[in-house]
């Protein structure tokens, strides 16, 4: 199927009837991520710790489909007050280097489980255009050298066949 529901065993779960990300062909949109920590299920107390943790978050969304934070295009940051601004920008910063994605934050007067940032982007899926080494092993866009010992799900969204 060309869409496909994404999940991490790193990124916490759905708090609802939605998905943690969807792929649609080359284009992966990634719901907003709460700064929980998946392992411990806990949310760091500071601004600068929970935007570390939301985006640890994608980070780790992205991994599964074999991306990285270089991938992602738009991000859209919603902040429960925005007078922590630049102290979130400082880690936000630090995450992405240039050309950095397209951005817009805005302050809401909630967020989910009380939590102070909340950050969803949108990425493209370059891997099959830059024509690189993939993860199994052998050049990924030509299929008769791709030995992928991953289950079949795995290797397609790899190898692009």
């Amino acid at each position: 199927m060309f869409r496909k529901a994404i999940s991490s065993c790193n990124a916490p779960k759905a708090i609802g009837p939605y998905s943690c990300a969807m792929k649609l062909g080359d284009f992966v949109y990634i719901s907003g991520q709460l700064p929980i920590d998946a392992s411990s299920g806990n949310m760091p107390e500071t601004i600068e710790e929970q935007t570390k943790q939301s985006l640890a978050n994608i980070e780790a969304l992205l991994a599964e489909m074999f991306l990285e934070p270089r991938h992602v295009v738009k991000t859209t940051i919603y902040m429960s007050d925005l007078s922590e601004f630049s102290r979130m920008n400082e880690v936000y910063g630090q995450f992405f280097s240039e050309p950095y994605p397209a951005r817009s934050c805005v302050e809401v007067k909630a967020l989910p489980k009380g939590a102070k940032v909340e950050i969803e982007c949108f990425a493209i899926d370059t891997l099959a255009l830059e024509n690189i080494q993939g993860c199994c092993g052998g050049n990924c866009n030509d299929e008769n050298s791709c030995q992928c010992d991953m289950d079949s799900d795995t290797c397609e969204q790899c190898c692009n066949h």
